[in-house]
């Protein structure tokens, strides 16, 4: 996959855990306009509608991290003064929230402490009729997932835009059984593809009002389609990134061969087993039970790390003993919470074994 495919987010794997990943990675760059790329993306789109659980025409890899597919969502669908209700309960919650005010929203918050889920009810009753909802369906920075079908099921008019980076491939996601307007998600995370992509997928609803002149240019999705649409006449737009798409296109392969659920349940049992282990250690698991997250735990930093060395030494550790790579806490929880990452080709029962062996030997467990 890439110099580092064999540690990805946590722990050692095969060297070649998607054989057309590597493959596509290694092969000589076409041309974005050739015909043999244009079918291979056409294949893609196809591959994130399983993926997704949609049947909308204008689903795509869009080019650009998670964080592009979050603007995307925002800058076609804002116009300055409409009401938009925010789920926040963990650093990508606010980063909608931040988003939406820079496009001219008046952001309505609808806040959760770090940790917990977010209250559908409050979600719903938070504005008497906004222009769309939006919140995050796995928070990657505390662990906890968000009960979107219920929000989905209340949100009348509204335009509901939901954030899948840590949940497609690894959690149900099911964009048209929700009716979501707007979902977008990443290429790296429980896809297994390299960063650098920002699936999304757009209902025909979500289509009859966008923007009509957004504010980036780049991110214009009523121009994008015009390119990735077999249909469209393939209008130009710009340079797509002819080797992830070829990559993407491999990992959704091997994702299609497995089956999507039979690719959540391999997450979850994985999740599982990490998390029974770290409580075997007597570690603390941060998330609730009832919403914790499979492919991402949060675990509570202990006090009593041998030799009074920091969170982050323990973290170098295991990567230059170990070669496993462990997130620390993001924004409020810096410091304060380990994240680990059980994703992807890396949401193996071994992989997790070698890390609870690692980490008891690092803390002294």
């Amino acid at each position: 996959m890439s110099p580092i495919a064999d540690r990805l987010l946590m722990g050692p794997g095969p060297s070649n855990p998607y054989p057309e990943v590597a493959t596509a990675l290694a092969a000589p760059v076409i041309g974005h306009l050739d015909p043999e790329f244009l079918g291979v993306l056409d294949d893609t789109c196809d591959r994130l509608r399983t993926a997704f659980a949609t049947a909308n025409a204008l689903t795509l890899p869009l080019s650009g991290t998670g964080s592009a597919g979050m603007e995307a969502a925002f800058v076609n669908l804002v116009r300055p003064g409409d009401p938009v209700v925010v789920g926040v309960n963990g650093l990508f919650g606010e980063r909608m929230a931040e988003t939406a005010a820079r496009v001219g929203a008046q952001v309505v918050r609808v806040e959760a402490p770090w940790g917990q889920p977010l209250d559908p009810g409050q979600l719903l009753e938070a504005h008497r009729s906004p222009a769309l909802i939006a919140l995050v369906h796995a928070e990657t920075s505390t662990g906890v997932a968000n009960d979107v079908a219920s929000v989905a099921a209340g949100r009348g008019d509204a335009l509901l835009v939901v954030d899948t980076v840590t949940s497609l491939g690894g959690m149900a996601v099911e964009v048209d059984g929700w009716g979501a307007d707007i979902a977008y998600s990443c290429s790296q995370k429980c896809l297994g593809a390299p960063p650098g992509l920002a699936p999304i997928t757009v209902s025909e609803r979500a289509r009859a009002r966008l923007v009509e002149r957004p504010s980036s240019w780049y991110l214009d999705l009523s121009l994008i389609a015009g390119y990735v649409e077999a249909g469209a006449g393939r209008a130009y737009h710009h340079t797509a990134p002819v080797t992830m798409v070829g990559a993407l296109h491999g990992a959704l392969g091997a994702l299609m061969e497995e089956g999507v659920a039979a690719s959540c349940e391999r997450h979850r049992r994985c999740g599982t087993l990490l998390q029974d282990g770290l409580v075997d250690l007597g570690l603390e698991l941060f998330a609730p039970e009832a919403h914790r997250l499979a492919q991402l735990t949060t675990v509570v930093v202990p006090r009593d790390i041998p030799g009074g060395r920091s969170e982050a030494d323990v973290r170098m550790q295991l990567l230059t003993e170990y070669d496993i790579e462990i997130g620390g806490g993001a924004g409020q929880l810096a410091g304060q919470v380990w994240r680990i990452g059980c994703m992807g080709h890396t949401a193996r029962p071994a992989n997790v074994m070698a890390l609870l062996g690692a980490l008891g030997e690092v803390l002294g467990r």
